[in-house]
This record gives C-alpha cells, structure tokens and sequence, in this order.
C-alpha cells in the first residue's frame, strides 16, 4: 500500500451539516459574484470572459520544418512584431511542427494579414511548409460557442436524467444543484484569472461535470444506503455517516487527480495550462459542493419524506423519493 495512505484515519466523525447553511450561502454568492464577471460586459461573444480564437473569430496556420525543431519562442516574437492580436502558438506532433492562431485586427484584410504573417514566420524561422492556413470568420466562431454551450446543457441536462433513474428525483436535484454550482464557479475562475476561454476549456468543464457527477454520486449512493439501515437516525446525523465514511475514497481520488494536474499544469506548456488548473479547481470545488451541498440539500428537498427512500432491499436502483 502507499505509505501516505496510513496517514488517512480509518474512521472519522465530522460534522458536516451543521455547516452546510452558513457554506452553502457563500457559495451563492460566490455563484453570483460569477455570474456577474462572466456577462458583464454584456458584449459578445463571451462578455466578460477572455474568448480565444474559436470563439471570436481569427486565423489559423500549421506549419512544419525540415528536421529542426520549431523555436517557439521565436515564433511568438515574430508574431507579436507583426501587431496581431491574442496569439497562440502551440507545438503539435513532431518536434517540427506548429500551430499558431491569432486575432484578425479589427478592420483588416484577413487573407492579407495571414500572408504577412508567413512572410515574417519565414525570415525568422528560415525555410518552412505552411501544411494548413484557414481564417475562422465570426458565423463560425458564433456557431462554436453555441454548440459548446449546448454541449454543456446536454451534459447537464443527462446527469440529471441519469440519476432520476438511479436513485430518484430529490437526489437528482441535489446533484444537479450543486452540479451547476460548479460550473457556474469555474466560469467564474475563468472570468477572474482571465485565462483564454476556447474549445479546450468547454472540454475542461465538461471533463469536470463527469468527475464531479461521479464524486456526488458515491456519496448519495452511501446516504441511500443509510436510510436504508438506519431507519430512526435523523437525517442530518445520517448525513454526517454517509460524508465521514466516504471521506478516505474522496480525499484518496481528489489527490490522485490534483498529482496528475500538476504534473500537466507544469510540464503540459501553455496548451494544456488553462485545461490543468481549470481541472484541479473543479476537483476541489466538485468536492466541496457534494460534501455541503448535494448532501446536505435532501434535507431541504426530502425532509420528512424518508420513508420513500428507505425501500426494501430487493427494490435496489428504483428507490426514489416523492
């Protein structure tokens, strides 16, 4: 076993629920205070968030070298001389090849922008193969945002469908709850450290919604349990149980992942940065939601209704409440 692992106590008797008004009112704040830097200002296409390229529109170019790996520090230097807006520039593949993406200036020809733009890459990196050069025009960027938007609608709308059929409607509330809850907060990360908002990271949160749901349900599962063999226990100390015993498999999973992260964040380059800590936010913020919000909801949504759920053993996966 690794070591660190003995360090975890083999029972804890926390108290969760006494807590959960006083976080849970922070943590809709915290979901307003985001709201609020995400929309404002109210100007398309992402108001207050940092649209990169796919969303705003711009030009992309894939190039390679023979045999040399590409500089990209001087392929940013070289870029940036040229007065384009929100460069990137990503190595891919080989060593020898390169993305780079940047932001048509305002009012500017973007085919002749693009041109200009190799002239320059090619007196500072010497002879290359430009492979891929498209520009992405507003309709397209427009179309990208409102299918990740609807990717993360759907993905939202499916857990809530998922768990409705696995444990019952109150309980897929309160994970959806506090599923939007997370979201909400890592648009807010991302509106607050202004890191770029693309593709990747619609991927990020989406990623984030899988691990967070997974999270919530393992807890819910074990207060399910709960209510089935302990029948008198009232429900914020039942809901205190199910939390302590699933706190070693939380923290254990949650640290597991926080390593990798860093390791990605770190070594990743620039690509994977913004997907890196988006990622370990969503770990730490999926876990807090489950332990003081998903949980400690049933007894705002479910209170006094514990019967329903406490159903008999071979009605395994149909429990639900009313």
């Amino acid at each position: 076993m690794w070591p660190l692992i003995k360090f975890l106590p083999a029972k804890t008797n926390f108290r969760y629920v006494a807590f959960a008004p006083v976080l849970g009112g922070m943590s809709v704040l915290a979901c307003l205070a985001s709201i609020f830097l995400t929309l404002v200002p109210f100007q398309p296409p992402c108001g207050g968030l940092n649209c990169g390229v796919d969303f705003q529109g711009g030009t992309l170019i894939e190039l390679s070298t023979k045999g040399e790996q590409v500089d990209l520090a001087r392929l940013r230097s070289a870029l940036s001389s040229e007065g384009v807006g929100d460069v990137q520039v990503q190595a891919f593949g080989n060593r020898n090849a390169a993305m780079v993406k940047f932001e048509t200036p305002a009012g500017e020809n973007a085919a002749a922008i693009a041109e200009r733009v190799k002239v320059a890459i090619t007196a500072s990196l010497g002879e290359v193969t430009f492979d891929r050069s498209e520009v992405v025009g507003p309709q397209v960027s427009n179309e990208l945002l409102w299918k990740g938007a609807l990717a993360l609608l759907f993905g939202v709308l499916l857990m809530l469908v998922y768990i409705w059929f696995r444990f019952g409607l109150i309980f897929g509330l309160g994970a959806i709850i506090a599923l939007i809850n997370d979201v909400i907060l890592t648009f807010g990360l991302f509106a607050v450290t202004n890191m770029e908002f693309t593709l990747v990271a619609v991927g990020s949160i989406l990623t984030i919604i899988g691990y967070s749901i997974n999270d919530k349900i393992v807890v819910l599962d074990r207060v399910r349990e709960n209510l089935r063999k302990f029948k008198k226990m009232p429900m914020g100390d039942l809901i205190d149980l199910s939390v302590n015993e699933t706190l070693a498999r939380t923290i254990i999973t949650g640290t597991t992942g926080l390593m990798a992260l860093g390791v990605m964040a770190f070594f990743g380059g620039e690509a994977l940065f913004a997907f890196s800590v988006a990622m370990a936010f969503g770990i730490v913020i999926g876990t807090f939601s489950s332990i003081y919000i998903a949980a400690p909801i049933l007894l705002l949504l479910g209170i006094g209704q514990r019967d329903a759920a406490a159903a008999k053993p071979g009605e395994e996966g149909m429990a639900q409440l009313p």
